[in-house]
């Protein structure tokens, strides 16, 4: 895909904080990068770029873009991919309600979501929806293996500022409870194909076989999974723990990850909102669903459409009177856990909660202990384990802490469990069967009407280059090196498989240990208590749930992790961190006008983007670009220029300043290259003595409601005048 007008890095329009900020640290990168002769473009992977750009039959040609995500798949297959790829919306379905209204009312005559489809051509814009919600831009771009850790100027600033850390108690009540069985974890089998092959899926039931999925591929190589929850045995237990819970006298609360696991979780996520308000719907069944209620999409829209009837309402008041508390998004606003299934993500939700001691918020507006569900078993024992050593040995102390460092293997879509195509809420009672071309039933299950049935895969280059990655990263550090398997569990048994000989051959098996998550949960808590570091090597969605854990309880936030992407035919994809797309700055941004979006994670994407282009096009002047990042990103850190969460204080807008004149200073100064430092000096100066006037500028735009053109389609220049309200930094800039 890259060619001539390919520019030399991309950076990605997303959503929500990270692209209000990118409106203000953009034109900066490209005015420094210019200088170098660099060029950055754009591709607008936002969830609003994605739905326009799947239905481009329903818009006028003027309205039409193209299809920027399907182009970066093909660029990040190439060695000169070199992307900065900023966190977008992994879409739920009431924010794919939200934006379709969104554009709507912009003229852009999109198709509604159909939540119920009954005609084909509801089903046809359902399949193309559905294309797009959950972890749809992630398994695209991410063709390497992940490389995630704290920068060392980062780590260095949370030693030496440690943020406050929530008491922990060996009295505490907050706990994990999971299902004792029949879920994901203990149904799951797995092999590995000798040969490539073909497959499908059927259901073989009193009606006959129905084909759930047709045309799988899959190399010569491939772990090949298949697993399921019962849907009997989630109810039980999430009957189960709500009388617990009310006896023991904590908060209830189910996190859960419904945006990347876009399939299974929002499935299971109705559960826990049907079981919450059971009485109801065995009541009210028909007329809840003569309404249009749908369980899967939270209580907020539950309550939404039920809001005109006035004895369905006093039932639920009700039944939420007999109920224990619930844990609170906004309790303010009385927004429940239960309300929106993209409000409580597991892996920033559950690392904030054991941050805070155990505490989550209830409907009173106070801290409390919490019971925290998460039904399956594949991790919650990590979060079980974690809650017990605390309880055990007190608080994490920041300053003394060391570091846990993360390889995670996903590359070409790699265990991308309960968002791929072939995860099925089960229509009826019968048999599920993986069956190759030649007929051999690969895997099989007998369900039942309403269980959740699964497969994933690991192709067989991805995982060794992963394990190769390890065995790199464990050399250049030295760092006491864990694979997160659990010899006992299916997939991670066929893994192992493939770990054992690589190490071996290479001659560093004994650098290396194995142990289940719950087992490397503990020994990594020990190392890191002792100030010493390690390296934890982990399938995909430990990544995912590991790279927000140790770096929310290390720095008190991940979105400053460095994240880089080796992608496998020679390229570079660097993350910005994991600390998502942040609405709560945006509603802050749109009523106080200050944005406390952290660029951090950015800068530190950035230096390494810069890095690579010189290694890769043998450019000098890219490499002093990104080691005067480097130096900037100290500069911010050690001033103390990074955002404040409180307005009438400095802002996201304020730190870009000083990261540009942090950043022309460093260049002024190095006399590795003296066009760069001839070029930046009188920029250096002209940032420098605009000090006064530039904060002034930022200081006097807060306070007052802040008008972008739209939340998921921001008015470019309204969004500029936002961003940029400073005429003096803009005159420097240009």
């Amino acid at each position: 895909m890259a060619d001539s007008n390919t520019p030399d890095i991309i950076y990605t329009k997303v959503d929500e904080a990270p692209e209000l900020a990118s409106a203000s640290l953009l034109p900066i990168i490209q005015r420094f990068a210019k200088a170098a002769g660099i060029t950055v473009g754009t591709k607008d992977i936002s969830l609003a770029g994605r739905v326009l750009a799947t239905f481009p039959e329903y818009l006028g040609e003027d309205q039409r873009i193209a299809d920027d995500l399907a182009e970066l798949g093909e660029l990040v297959k190439t060695p000169s991919a070199n992307v900065i790829k900023l966190p977008n919306i992994s879409a739920s379905v009431p924010q794919l309600a939200a934006v379709v209204k969104e554009l709507q009312s912009k003229g852009f005559a999109v198709p509604n979501y159909p939540e119920n489809p009954t005609t084909d051509e509801d089903k046809a814009v359902r399949a193309k929806f559905d294309a797009i919600k959950g972890s749809a831009v992630n398994p695209v771009l991410r063709e390497g293996n992940s490389d995630r850790r704290a920068a060392q100027a980062v780590k260095n600033y949370a030693q030496a500022n440690p943020h406050r850390m929530g008491e922990w108690t060996a009295e505490s009540k907050t706990r994990v409870a999971s299902m004792p069985g029949n879920d994901f974890f203990s149904n799951e089998v797995s092999t590995t194909l000798d040969n490539a092959a073909t497959a499908r899926i059927v259901l073989e039931s009193a009606s006959g076989e129905t084909v759930l999925k047709e045309g799988l591929s899959y190399p010569a190589g491939t772990v090949v999974d298949a697993t399921f929850m019962s849907a009997d045995a989630l109810d039980a237990f999430l009957v189960d723990e709500i009388e617990k819970t009310k006896a023991e006298g904590v908060l209830f609360s189910l996190h859960m990850k419904a945006t990347m696991m876009k399939v299974s979780d929002p499935i299971i996520f109705g559960h826990a909102v049907k079981a919450w308000l059971a009485p109801v719907f065995e009541q009210y069944g028909d007329k809840l669903k003569a309404l249009g209620v749908n369980p899967n999409g939270g209580l907020g829209s539950l309550l939404d459409k039920v809001k005109g009837d006035a004895e369905i309402t006093a039932a639920i008041e009700k039944i939420t009177a007999e109920r224990p508390p619930m844990y609170m998004v906004n309790s303010d606003k009385g927004i429940t856990n239960l309300h929106v299934p993209s409000d409580v993500i597991i892996d920033a939700s559950m690392p904030a909660l054991i941050r805070a001691g155990g505490k989550g918020w209830g409907p009173d507006g106070k801290e409390h202990d919490t019971v925290c569900v998460i039904p399956d078993n594949s991790y919650a024992p990590v979060y079980d384990e974690t809650i017990k050593f605390f309880k055990e040995n007190g608080k994490l102390n920041p300053a003394t802490a060391g570091t846990v460092q993360n390889l995670g293997l996903m590359a070409q879509k790699a265990q991308e469990y309960g968002s791929h195509p072939t995860t099925f809420e089960i229509p009826e009672d019968g048999t599920v069967k993986m069956v190759l071309e030649d007929g051999t039933v690969l895997h099989s299950h007998s369900v039942k009407k309403g269980d959740i049935w699964r497969s994933a895969s690991a192709r067989k280059a991805p995982i060794e280059d992963w394990v190769n990655l390890a065995i790199a990263r464990q050399k250049a550090t030295g760092y006491r090196s864990i694979f997160w398997l659990d010899e006992k569990r299916g997939h991670d048994a066929e893994l192992i498989a493939y770990v054992k000989p690589i190490l071996e051959a290479a001659g560093v098996a004994d650098k290396f240990e194995i142990m289940a998550p719950r087992e490397a949960t503990r020994a990594s808590l020990e190392t890191i208590t002792k100030g010493e570091n390690t390296i934890a090597i982990t399938g995909n969605v430990l990544r995912d749930y590991l790279t927000d854990l140790f770096p929310i309880l290390e720095l008190a936030t991940s979105a400053k992790m460095l994240s880089i992407v080796k992608l496998m035919q020679g390229g570079g994809l660097f993350e910005t961190g994991a600390g998502g797309s942040a609405p709560k700055h945006v509603q802050q941004l749109q009523e106080e006008n200050h944005l406390r979006w952290d660029s951090l994670g950015e800068f530190c994407a950035l230096g390494e983007s810069f890095r690579f282009l010189s290694e890769a096009k043998n450019n000098h002047k890219a490499k002093v670009l990104g080691d005067a990042v480097d130096a900037a990103t100290q500069g911010i850190l050690d001033n103390n220029r990074s955002p404040s969460r409180k307005v009438g204080e400095p802002d996201n807008r304020d730190s870009h300043y000083w990261f540009a004149r942090y950043w022309a200073e460093a260049l002024a100064a190095q006399d590795e290259d003296a066009e760069l430092a001839a070029e930046f000096a009188p920029l250096a100066k002209a940032l420098a003595d605009g000090e006064a006037a530039i904060t002034g500028e930022l200081a006097a735009a807060q306070g007052k409601p802040a008008d972008t053109g739209g939340y998921f389609v921001a008015d470019p220049a309204k969004l500029a005048m936002v961003m940029r309200p400073s005429a003096t930094l803009n005159a420097i800039i240009g």
